[in-house]
């Protein structure tokens, strides 16, 4: 070891990559933790931060200025817990790297043992079960988000194949070069980032599990909410439709064809019946869609860019339909010119609504939702 090296004191073995949103009043207390749980040095903590409005990064610079073991990654124009983990995963020169929640739902004291079963080659990765035996969920802030959990561990188990008692967990601790080797192949959609870890790894990682108990929020706001199915609804589509088709473009095809639905039921409600004539039903037909599609989409295909508030949700509305006017221009034209021409007034609507849709996807992700990825 150098004279520097010396100086510097023990050699860096893990480093913590702790994402945030929102959360100033969480990195004091959470580095004080960490040191309890880790001891005063051979450790680093990653904060990765999805431009907070709160002044979560400048907290950790603060603290950083007189701590060499806190760093901080403030992120611009990206969001997503699972990408800024493998940002942080990629950003250290330790060999081992933990990831987990800066919120204090998860305990930092789990981190040796964690540690000790990865150094010590008794698995490749270990994890924090919030559902193994002598582990609690009481944290989870509600019973619905309780629900949520358990049917997404369901669906987890069933389409990979695992049986552990927590496939979505977002607290475990794994080898660094490992990670790098597989950051390639990680699609960093989603929340569950050990999921798509475990699903992409080849071989298969050798997994340590260890019962936690899932602790109350501190501060801030919660990166998890009602819509966890939804997440990994949208990890399943990257994971299988990733390498051909944009993911969000796959969601918003999915919001669009609920929309056709939606649009066939208030056009046959309102044409069939006798109501309005054929132009006129369409018409109404296609902007009820475009409200149901506005508001889903909101809800899933740009969830980490999602428009909340009244205000917001009124202008983003009306800015959704500006958008795709042009689309429902043509909509309507070609859909009554086939009907007009002998076509069953089913498929014209289709035929309409399908030459809509790219123009919809591209303008709104632009001008709506701020983005195109």
């Amino acid at each position: 070891m150098s004279n520097l090296g010396a100086q510097l004191g023990p050699q860096l073995e893990l480093a913590v990559v702790l994402p945030t949103l929102n959360e100033a009043g969480n990195i004091a207390p959470m580095v004080a933790r960490l040191e309890a749980a880790l001891g005063p040095a051979g450790w680093e903590a990653l904060f990765v931060d999805d431009n907070s409005h709160d002044g979560t990064a400048e907290e950790a610079r603060r603290i950083a200025r007189t701590d060499p073991r806190i760093r901080v990654i403030q992120r611009i124009g990206r969001r997503g817990l699972a990408s800024a983990a493998i940002e942080g995963m990629c950003a250290t020169a330790a060999p081992f790297v933990a990831v987990m929640d800066a919120d204090h739902q998860h305990d930092p004291a789990l981190l040796l043992d964690m540690l000790e079963a990865v150094k010590g080659g008794e698995a490749d990765l270990a994890y924090a079960s919030r559902f193994a035996a002598g582990a609690s969920a009481e944290g989870l802030a509600d019973a619905r988000r309780e629900k949520g959990s358990r049917i997404a561990n369901a669906l987890a188990r069933r389409l990979t194949g695992s049986d552990l008692s927590d496939a979505m967990s977002g607290f475990f601790l794994m080898r660094s070069d490992q990670l790098r080797r597989q950051a390639g192949d990680l699609s960093g959609i989603g929340f569950k980032i050990m999921l798509d870890i475990l699903a992409t790894a080849s071989p298969p990682l050798r997994v340590k599990e260890l019962p936690m108990q899932f602790g109350p929020r501190l501060a801030g706001e919660s990166k998890l909410d009602h819509g966890v199915v939804l997440d990994f609804l949208a990890g399943l589509y990257d994971r299988y439709l990733g390498r051909l088709i944009p993911v969000r473009y796959a969601l918003f095809g999915t919001v669009g064809g609920l929309g056709v639905l939606v649009h066939m039921a208030v056009l046959a409600a309102l044409f069939r019946t006798g109501l309005l004539p054929f132009a006129l039903a369409t018409g109404a037909a296609t902007l009820a869609a475009m409200t149901f599609n506005f508001w889903l989409n909101n809800l899933l295909t740009y969830r980490d860019r999602r428009l909340s508030g009244a205000r917001a949700m009124l202008a983003g509305w009306a800015g959704f339909c500006a958008t795709c006017a042009v689309g429902a221009f043509a909509n309507v034209a070609v859909s009554t010119y086939l009907q007009g021409h002998g076509w069953r007034w089913w498929a014209a609507a289709l035929v309409g609504v399908i030459l809509a849709s790219v123009w919809n996807y591209a303008l709104s992700s632009k001008f709506v939702w701020g983005r195109f990825r």
